[in-house]
């Protein structure tokens, strides 16, 4: 029986809702909530709990909220051992997917999707558009409607089977919507957004945002992640800023990545963050592929019974994995990890050594050995009982 192979994909812009994080408060995941906060020098718990829907529609809030409410569920996931073998995420969810692969730290997430809220905010206020969902039309078709306005109108989002958005100006989104409606579209819905989104009115935040990327450190992702814009798995740091800024201006081609990760053998998809867009798009597309959403604690105990009822995961949950010859170091509770500065590999270690820190708590190792390879970075933020080092054991 082949094993489950788990994808999580991370919802974007729109996805959120007034009081979205209020089930999460008394989770211990929801301390991220403050960490985000500090990083950021704004108050996202107000974000999660109190703020109506006109404040959350304003792309500097509704990309910040969502991108933090869908890190607090990941987190929360991971503390149940559950991991994935792939990642993805549409539009502002790349960025979650990006930092739960390990490619960038937590902070430094905050800290770029931050900047690119309010990036696009200043396009989108200094460029005004906005955008429309075509239904029941083909690709091709669609992107004839676009090319034949006569004002600006532009693919932007591929989601799923005749459903297809489209981002420009006032004027190029209705005579785009009429010519739609002309070769067959069966409806044409406005979005309220704040902006044209994945077109080239977001060039000049594009440049804004491609200063912020020079200063992140960007890593090899630990589980490779789709890309928006060639819906192809990369495992390369140097890729991505490149590919981060293209997204702004560039189609999100999710109903692509979707077929991507069915081809890579994906059989269950895991929503994290709020609501289940991504779902509803999961089964229209790849109608074979599971699918689950965790957007809420009682999401937890659903993705467990889905779990149980799979094939067995070949990543298994338990603390520790003993071999004749290697055993794994794990996280002794949830938080950052800093590992020591001696701490390298091939590095010798003796029972109870200590190799790093998560938070304030001491990661000491219950084996004598050689240090073979670090499984998480220094700064990454680790779940309880994940594996942090791989160690050779002496004989």
């Amino acid at each position: 029986m082949a094993s489950t192979q788990i994808a999580f994909t991370y919802p974007g812009q729109g996805s959120q809702a007034p009081g979205m994080g209020s089930s999460w408060t008394d989770h211990p995941s929801w301390e991220l909530v403050a960490e985000a906060s500090d990083v950021a020098e704004r108050d996202i718990a107000n974000l999660l709990l109190s703020a109506d829907a006109e404040e959350l529609r304003q792309t500097r809030n509704a990309q910040l909220s969502t991108f933090v409410l869908s890190m607090v569920v990941l987190d929360a996931v991971e503390r149940l051992g559950i991991e994935p073998t792939m990642h993805a995420g549409h539009s502002l969810g790349e960025y979650s997917a990006l930092v739960a692969s390990g490619a960038v730290s937590f902070a430094d997430g905050v800290r770029l999707v931050t900047e690119r809220g309010n990036a696009m905010q200043a396009a989108a206020d200094a460029n005004p558009g906005t955008m429309a969902a075509v239904l029941g039309l083909d690709d091709e078709l669609v992107e004839l409607a676009c090319e034949k306005a006569n004002h600006d109108a532009f693919v932007a989002n591929f989601n799923a089977p005749g459903q297809v958005v489209i981002a420009g100006s006032e004027e190029g989104i209705a005579a785009a919507g009429d010519l739609a409606k002309s070769l067959g579209a069966k409806r044409v819905m406005p979005i309220k957004v704040g902006g044209a989104f994945h077109t080239p009115f977001m060039a000049s935040a594009g440049e804004r945002l491609g200063k912020a990327l020079k200063d992140v450190e960007f890593r090899m992702p630990e589980r490779p992640v789709v890309a928006n814009v060639d819906a192809q798995f990369h495992s390369g740091e140097a890729e991505w800023p490149e590919l981060l800024s293209a997204q702004l201006i560039s189609p999100v081609q999710w109903r692509q990545s979707l077929h991507t990760m069915e081809e890579s053998g994906a059989s269950l998809l895991v929503e994290l963050g709020p609501g289940s867009v991504l779902s509803g798009m999961a089964k229209r597309t790849v109608p074979s592929v599971a699918n689950a959403a965790v957007s809420t604690p009682e999401g937890l105990d659903r993705l467990l019974e889905e779990l149980a009822h799979s094939p067995k995961n070949d990543r298994s949950p338990d603390g520790e994995f003993l071999y004749a010859s290697e055993r794994l170091v794990v996280s002794p509770a949830s938080g950052v990890f800093t590992p020591l500065p001696a701490t390298q590999t091939g590095h010798q270690v003796g029972v109870g050594e200590l190799i790093g820190h998560v938070g304030k708590i001491e990661v000491r190792t219950a084996f004598a050995g050689e240090l073979h390879g670090m499984l998480a970075f220094p700064g990454e933020r680790v779940a309880s009982s994940q594996p942090i080092a791989w160690l050779r054991v002496q004989s």
